[in-house]
């Protein structure tokens, strides 16, 4: 690996035409308002987690030996899945090669509500809903998807596509040979199947994970779930697709409204997350704790804590990357008029996850300083970045903010070959 990256370091060092050879550095407008000058990881504390995330990188990046498994956790900012997309999609074009053996996703167009972006959902029968952000006495067991589907319609399928078919789509293509559905059966009489070739293919169950494990024949990038019709009632949790294919893989967990002890009331997220077991976590919840009344700093981070013990507990050594929040606006009525308010916590959670940056030897993104500070997502709105709710961004907004990441990111990661090759 040595002379390699001493090989990378000599590319590296003619700066301009590295990045034209090789597209690790994606270009970008600049606006006015913004601080793109200011979009670089920060190190509040020491490097050392990121180094160690980097050099698992270069085994697969140089050599294409193992799996770097990356998972982006949030609420609706990741839920829509465009700005975790632009991410994986800038950072598997390093090499063609680059795809990584796991992708977990979960049906959320089947309970009603957005599906991500990067694969297509199909189903049939009646489904009920529940998701982390919200507590009801009928709620099912979550786990790290942070909701649940749950049917006992024995006509009810599921079905997954992993990308979609038309000619101008770049989405990388993701073909698996592995199949893990998460769930459970109140009854024990609900066995989940999986239709394939017009066959009927049945799973190896795992009682400790929850999970029934299928091994196709050959690889595919679509499956269709249903039941065996026997009566009685299935909640679906999660569905991790895999194949053996050293590479990176890029997770997206995301919960429209979730905050940090959303997933913490999610009983089975632990044990979940011990199916992937990530080297690197990207915290981008922190929106809607900030939305709420009694927000205060102090418990935030206290939520944050119990949250890390549990990654923390699944693998020591993974990498901890905190995005601040993006600037946004609350609607308030006044003298029986809306109007919208800006949201002060945002300058508060940017200081929080400074000094948990700091506490945990964590890397931070401060997209809250990148894209203007306080009332900048106005003017992003102005531009047609952001949506009126000025909270949210519309999918050019997202996949500006997935370039602009992927670029501070890949910028740290380019600085530690070059460091490395001159060693």
């Amino acid at each position: 690996m040595k002379k390699w990256l001493v090989f990378i370091g000599l590319l590296l060092s003619y700066g301009q035409l590295f990045t034209q050879t090789l597209p690790w550095v994606k270009s970008v407008p600049d606006y006015k308002f913004a601080h793109f000058g200011h979009n670089t990881i920060l190190y509040p504390g020491d490097s050392l987690a990121i180094e160690r995330f980097f050099r698992k990188m270069d085994s697969v990046v140089f050599f294409g030996e193992g799996n770097v498994s990356i998972i982006h956790i949030g609420g609706s900012h990741v839920q829509a899945g465009v700005f975790t997309q632009q991410f994986r999609d800038n950072l598997l074009s390093i090499s063609p090669d680059l795809i990584g053996g796991q992708f977990f996703v979960f049906p959320f167009s089947t309970g009603g509500t957005n599906n991500p972006t990067h694969y297509i959902v199909r189903s049939t029968g009646t489904w009920t809903y529940c998701r982390n952000a919200v507590r009801r006495e009928t709620d099912k067991r979550m786990g790290l998807a942070g909701a649940a589907i749950t049917t006992n319609d024995p006509t009810a399928t599921v079905s997954i596509i992993t990308r979609e078919k038309y000619p101008n789509d770049l989405t990388p293509d993701f073909d698996f040979n592995k199949v893990t559905i998460i769930g459970f059966s109140e009854t024990e009489n609900v066995i989940p199947v999986i239709s394939y070739n017009s066959n009927t293919l049945h799973g190896k169950y795992d009682e400790w994970q929850s999970t029934y494990m299928f091994s196709l024949p050959d690889f595919t990038d679509s499956i269709c779930i249903r039941f065996d019709s026997v009566p009685g009632e299935f909640t679906l949790t999660g569905i991790l697709l895999e194949n053996d294919m050293p590479g990176i893989s890029v997770h997206g967990v995301g919960v429209n409204g979730a905050s940090v002890p959303s997933y913490l009331r999610c009983d089975d997220f632990e044990r979940d997350l011990n199916l992937i077991r990530p080297d690197l976590i990207i915290f981008g919840i922190g929106i809607n704790d900030a939305s709420e009344k009694d927000f205060e700093k102090n418990n935030f981070k206290k939520n944050y804590d119990e949250l890390i013990k549990v990654i923390k507990r699944v693998n020591p050594d993974c990498a901890l990357l905190f995005i601040t929040n993006n600037d946004s606006y609350k609607k308030v009525k006044v003298k029986r008029k809306t109007r919208y308010e800006v949201n002060p916590n945002g300058k508060i959670v940017e200081d929080a996850f400074m000094e948990m940056g700091k506490k945990y030897n964590a890397a931070v993104w401060n997209q809250f300083d990148i894209m203007g500070g306080l009332k900048s997502m106005q003017d992003w709105e102005k531009i047609g970045l952001a949506k009126k709710d000025k909270v949210h961004f519309t999918n050019e907004g997202y996949k500006l903010l997935g370039d602009l990441f992927y670029n501070a990111l890949i910028t740290r990661y380019i600085e530690h070959i070059q460091l490395n090759a001159k060693q």
